[in-house]
């Protein structure tokens, strides 16, 4: 009986050793902060929320394009005379850029959506972003068919839209922000889908309103749960914000440089690509090419042998007269825009970087800016802006659910050694330099609305096909050879698939 007790009281005792270290084992672990010590995501220490350490996710149609140094401007005679791309180097971050133009069925699901939520109470709004079809007149040429069936036949889905002014197309960038971030807390649990039918006029999702709280909507599944990582030091859930990796950047318009570079890809010349971290390919500086594709770069046809040998690599009118070529023997194939995704993609993967249509990009336009001041990103056009808070100093959206914003006062701009004035559009553009006779806007066709377009259409010559040309039209303006594709920022890595930011070098450890 003794013996029994004895082992029973063992047995007891392992038991116990083993559930106690079975809790340290499985007690939860938490990351410390490297300053204060205290823990992360831990309730019982402040519950600062830290999500893990992950790279970007490339949003829906998008492309990434390592960013790097290249020569920006001609990179064939200046025939115009114009004298407004000198070459000059600069260097360009990484981003993302769309692998095509936007097509119609892209931006017809936009304006679905505008009539969906809006047509109701504000049916202007659905009006005012449809594309301009009447771009498609002209004078002495049948081009009715065009004006009716361009933008609505289902036979033209995947064509380029065209018709649409620079100002329209910011707008379908920001929707595209809205929904694709609205997608994404939806499929991340935070919100429910049951809203996407129910939103109207001011109640739709916008995530700069979601983010300073003026759009709640219905918790998802994650939301509801116990164990959502997204909590208040007391355990209730709280608003997701934009520090905690879920949503993505903007959606925007490329700047002028970010669209040169990404059509030149460069990229596809470097003989050996870094794909390795710690690994270096060939300095590439003064590579130069005329067309965006490597294939053939200074010319327009394809020369492999085979059954592609001699086709066009774009779509452009050849000459005067000439769209597509002769019956049974069409060379480019399209006498007018073609599929998005049609003709030889470049070195990042991007279609129609040259011909199709021409395209918007971000910038104002001035025939020259200074090297010297924007050699690093350059982009002229920053009208820096402040949320508008009331008189109790609360945020407000408009009615179409937009949260208000306003032009930074200069004094507040002054406070900032880096600039003095919130609309720097005009600077350093040498129109206020004393002696001058022009002001542009006052003496010149070139004003703050001067937006700049670049690559050729399926109605240029090869000349515009060249990533270096350039021309502007009016942002309020539209054309039926101009459209435009998205862009977004990156952040994180440079270098792209999970790659780090720096170089990183083993260091011989200390002799003891």
């Amino acid at each position: 009986m003794r013996e029994f007790q004895r082992i029973a009281i063992a047995a007891f005792t392992v038991m116990l050793m083993v559930g106690t270290v079975s809790c340290t084992l499985f007690q939860k672990k938490y990351d410390k902060s490297s300053a204060t010590g205290w823990n992360y995501n831990d309730p019982k220490w402040g519950g600062f929320y830290v999500p893990d350490n992950v790279e970007e996710k490339t949003g829906p149609g998008l492309v990434f394009v390592q960013g790097g140094t290249f020569v920006m401007g001609s990179t064939e005679q200046d025939v115009m005379g114009d004298w407004n791309n000198i070459p000059h180097r600069v260097t360009v971050p990484s981003f993302y850029i769309d692998e095509t133009e936007v097509s119609n069925v892209n931006y017809r699901e936009y304006t679905y959506w505008l009539g969906r939520v809006f047509g109701n109470s504000y049916p202007q709004v659905y009006f005012d972003a449809l594309p301009d079809t009447l771009a498609w007149r002209s004078q002495l040429a049948y081009n009715e068919p065009l004006v009716e069936y361009y933008f609505r036949h289902p036979a033209y889905n995947d064509f380029p839209v065209v018709g649409v002014t620079w100002e329209q197309a910011n707008k379908y960038c920001k929707w595209r922000s809205d929904r694709v971030n609205e997608m994404l807390l939806i499929k991340a649990g935070i919100l429910s889908q049951a809203d996407i039918n129910n939103q109207q006029d001011d109640n739709n999702f916008d995530t700069k309103a979601y983010l300073y709280g003026l759009y709640d909507g219905t918790p998802g599944k994650e939301m509801q749960s116990r164990r959502t990582p997204y909590k208040n030091p007391d355990g209730s859930p709280r608003r997701i914000m934009f520090s905690d990796g879920v949503l993505l950047p903007d959606y925007r318009l490329p700047t002028e440089a970010e669209w040169e570079y990404a059509a030149l890809a460069y990229i596809g010349q470097n003989p050996r690509p870094s794909n390795k971290e710690g690994k270096m390919g060939e300095d590439m500086i003064m590579n130069r090419q005329v067309y965006p594709w490597t294939v053939n770069p200074d010319g327009l046809r394809d020369p492999r042998r085979g059954a592609w040998q001699g086709q066009f690599l774009a779509n452009f009118k050849i000459g005067s007269g000439d769209n597509m070529g002769v019956a049974g023997g069409l060379n480019d194939r399209a006498s007018i825009p073609g599929p998005v995704n049609s003709f030889y993609p470049n070195a990042f993967g991007l279609y129609n970087m040259a011909g199709n249509v021409s395209e918007w990009v971000e910038d104002v336009y001035r025939p020259l800016s200074p090297t010297e001041v924007s050699d690093f990103s350059p982009f002229r056009g920053n009208v820096f802006r402040d949320v508008y808070r009331d008189e109790n100093g609360e945020v407000q959206k408009d009615s179409l659910g937009s949260l208000v914003t306003v032009l930074e006062p200069d004094s507040i701009a002054a406070e900032h050694w880096n600039y003095g004035h919130a609309d720097l559009r005009n600077y350093m553009d040498g129109d206020s330099l004393s002696g001058v006779t022009y002001a542009y806007g006052e003496t010149t066709l070139i004003n703050d609305k001067s937006r700049v377009i670049k690559g050729g259409s399926w109605n240029d010559r090869p000349y515009w096909l060249s990533p270096g040309a350039r021309r502007f039209m009016q942002q309020d303006m539209a054309s039926n050879t101009v459209g435009f594709r998205c862009a977004m920022n990156r952040v994180g890595s440079q270098q792209g698939n999970g790659f780090k930011t720096g170089n990183y070098f083993r260091t011989p450890r200390a002799k003891r």
